[in-house]
């Protein structure tokens, strides 16, 4: 990884594709779909969240699907890009695209939680990291019914399996993102502890304070 504080000359690429991956991650997609729907403002409904669970609560399925589809597309396609100029973009771009996210500069930097975008930028920088926290989710899900714990436990666990996979410096990407997207489910933790966090239920309707 480069010295952020070295040779001007040699760092401002990397600069850039930070920058260039925070903006693509800034893209509000649940915001944009619902809108184009004639839904209003995603953020005045339910839990006020930019994402694909909140835009569940419309009603509209199809759009919920696309938003966690666009989402994790684009932790994937900055990842991928960025990737042609080598490991160290391609962590930088995940980070950035992931603050966009949860920070995006055109909503005054309050965006969604990150779970899409972190686990479509999973799998485009170490696939098989990716399909360990896709399929640590599911498990949690499937026997917890809580989307919130499920999505929590499979950032968690992407640091670890990164360590024995890729090495450290994943390693450590998942860990600064882990703290990141926990830091974003603070309601939901809180809620979890007092028993008061809503269920999924994979047989119907769905019900969550994600």
């Amino acid at each position: 990884m480069p010295d952020p504080m070295g040779d001007f000359a040699y760092t401002w690429p990397f600069y850039a594709g930070f920058a260039l991956a925070y903006l693509l991650g800034s893209i509000p997609f649940g915001l944009v779909l619902t809108r184009i729907a004639g839904l209003g403002d995603i953020r005045a409904i339910g839990s006020g969240n930019i994402g694909a669970t909140n835009v569940l609560r419309t009603g509209r399925k199809g759009l919920a699907a696309a938003t966690l589809l666009l989402d994790g597309a684009k932790g994937a396609v900055a990842v991928l890009v960025a990737a042609r100029f080598g490991p160290d973009m391609a962590v930088l771009a995940a980070a950035g695209v992931i603050l966009g996210h949860c920070f995006p500069v055109w909503l005054k930097f309050k965006g969604g939680k990150g779970v899409a975008t972190t686990l479509g930028a999973w799998l485009a920088l170490s696939w098989p990291v990716g399909l360990i926290a896709c399929a640590v989710w599911l498990a949690v899900a499937a026997v917890f019914r809580y989307s919130s714990l499920a999505a929590m436990l499979a950032i968690a666990a992407a640091p670890l399996a990164a360590w024995r996979i890729d090495g450290p410096q994943f390693a450590e990407l998942g860990v600064f993102i882990a703290v990141l997207v926990w830091i974003r489910h603070h309601e939901n933790i809180r809620r979890l502890l007092r028993g008061e966090e809503g269920r999924i239920s994979f047989g119907g309707s769905k019900k969550s304070s994600g």
